[in-house]
């Protein structure tokens, strides 16, 4: 029996929602404070998902500003049969000051799930975690999230259903309350309506997006209610099966439930598509921390379960248990196996556009700032790294646990704020950078070392190295949370280490200074290139290739 391989799409993509299209499969996931806003992967097996493009990349939204974890959460996909529409709901988190979670939800449609996309249509502000889902008789109803605010009341609050006004925005009618939840777990979240052999299903989220996390399911008659919930009392779907009880219980790291025989932690927040051949899968978020820890570098990846009705009509893991595998069995007749090389990324910039995979945090990418010049990719330096306005980063999901950044820069400061180089990113308070900039008595070019480590800033004084040209090659290992720094200044030459071994695990979803209140982040570790100019704005730098390569080092 051949096995599909998970994370399918491995690094910063969590919060799956998987859709099937004639022959095409298509998996919409969560960018936060990233643009361009939304990834949409792309698969016709199952086993193979390339990134096919980005949602929000036109400023429907402005990111800046945004704090950890907030920014564009959960997308989730539906397709319109009856009027051949695809269609994309996600929420832009604005605030999660105060646990008062203020989100506003949109939808777009397009006739082609590479746009042109509609402008967004506004759908409410109630909570998070938006669906739609087409009913063969025209009419489509929004499920989501009610966040519940009051003192005294279940946290985080009610699942909630309504009629859809997808032209004019907004709903029909009142909003129906219809479950706080289909287990114990509590944290529910992230509902979807789904229906088969006469029954409306709701698949929801539930126990915190942490090690507690789990995938459950309810059932119904009518779209609206009354739901009853799976009879086994569990989740459906988790990597951490032993009973939890944590109803009225906001927390979403559940450390106590980290299991410590499974590689793959958290699985939930999952989404169901259904083969042609009549075979149903669960695309879900998982996370693989660091051995011996619960730091997660690589944030939330996605996953993949085979699932079955069983004869009660309820969803099931194909193999009878609840714990998420990191294999599950391929459709039938389906002998593919996994191309690891769509998870490195090169760029040697002599076409007309750069790598798809590139994203900024905080602004968008344009021509104002970034672009092909020449066979080199041409960053205008602007904000500080630790800014959340307008830092000049083009970066890429880490996508392994063991790899190598490798990227050739020229650059020419003339002030002593000018620099640009490579490093590896969490948000702007938690990055390593390796840059060439003046050295303090601005007499010469040196490659030297500045960390950011919950927003405090180190820089490594005693570490730099002199560049007898205007030019270099920067290479970062990255193993297990450690990263190692070097350099070189023709092609034939020894790499130069450059400093010590930096201990870089806590940038992960666990070791960042998130928003109070919250365990940290739950975005990801990023790779990047970029320059930064707190002078005049008008220096820019050159970079001939970008690479990163899995299990190098």
């Amino acid at each position: 029996m051949t096995e599909i391989q998970n994370p399918i799409i491995p690094g910063m993509a969590p919060d799956p929602s998987i859709i099937r299209v004639g022959e095409d499969y298509y998996i919409a996931t969560s960018t936060f404070h990233w643009n361009p806003g939304i990834q949409i992967f792309h698969s016709k097996d199952l086993f193979n998902w390339d990134l096919l493009t980005h949602v929000l990349q036109h400023g429907e939204v402005n990111l800046r500003g945004t704090n950890t974890p907030a920014g564009i959460w959960a997308p989730h996909l539906s397709y319109d049969e009856k009027n051949g529409l695809f269609w994309l709901a996600y929420c832009h988190m604005q605030n999660m000051a105060g646990r008062e979670f203020n989100s506003e939800s949109y939808a777009m449609y397009a006739k082609d799930i590479t746009g042109p996309w509609s402008e967004p249509i506004y759908l409410t502000s109630i909570g998070f975690d938006p669906s739609l889902y087409h009913d063969e008789d025209g009419h489509h109803y929004l499920s989501i999230l009610e966040w519940e605010t009051r003192l005294g009341y279940q946290a985080p609050g009610h699942l909630v259903i309504a009629e859809a006004d997808l032209e004019n925005g907004g709903i029909k009618g009142n909003w129906h309350r219809v479950s706080t939840g289909f287990t114990t777990r509590g944290c529910v979240e992230a509902p979807q309506i789904y229906k088969h052999d006469g029954w409306f299903y709701l698949l929801a989220a539930s126990g915190g997006t942490g090690y507690g996390h789990g995938i459950e399911i309810g059932r119904a008659k009518h779209v609206f209610g009354p739901y009853e919930p799976n009879p086994t009392g569990e989740p459906i779907i988790t990597s951490s099966p032993r009973h939890l009880f944590s109803l009225g219980d906001p927390d979403a790291g559940h450390f106590e439930m980290y299991n410590p025989n499974s590689i793959m932690q958290k699985a939930g927040h999952g989404s169901l598509v259904e083969t042609p051949n009549h075979e149903f899968y669960i695309a879900h978020l998982m996370s693989r921390p660091l051995p011996g820890t619960t730091l997660n570098p690589l944030g939330r990846e996605t996953s993949l379960q085979k699932v079955i009705w069983n004869e009660d009509g309820w969803l099931e893991m194909a193999d009878g248990s609840n714990l998420a595998k990191m294999s599950t069995p391929a459709p039938a007749g389906i002998t593919n196996s996994r191309n690891q090389e769509l998870d490195d990324v090169f760029d040697d910039f002599k076409g007309d556009a750069y790598n798809l995979k590139f994203m900024t945090p905080y602004h968008e990418q344009n021509a104002s700032w970034v672009g092909i010049v020449d066979n080199q990719l041409m960053i205008k330096g602007a904000n500080s790294l630790f800014s959340q306005v307008s830092p000049s980063i083009m970066a890429t999901r880490a996508t392994s646990l063991d790899y190598s950044l490798q990227t050739k820069v020229t650059f020419d400061p003339v002030h002593y704020s000018q620099t640009a180089g490579a490093g590896l990113y969490y948000d702007s308070n938690n990055w390593l950078y390796a840059s060439l900039h003046l050295d303090d008595k601005e007499q010469k070019l040196v490659l030297g070392i500045i960390q950011a480590k919950l927003g405090e800033k180190i820089d490594y004084v005693y570490d730099q190295v002199e560049v007898p040209g205007n030019s270099a090659e920067i290479k970062i290992n990255y193993h297990l949370g450690t990263a190692q720094i070097y350099c070189r200044f023709n092609e034939n030459d020894e790499w130069i280490k450059v400093g010590k071994d930096f201990d870089v695990s806590y940038l992960s979803d666990e070791g960042v200074n998130g928003e109070p209140g919250e365990i940290g982040g739950f975005t990801g570790l990023f790779n990047f290139i970029g320059s930064v100019d707190a002078y005049q704005h008008d220096s820019a730098a050159a970079f001939d290739y970008y690479q990163v390569k899995n299990g190098e080092k």
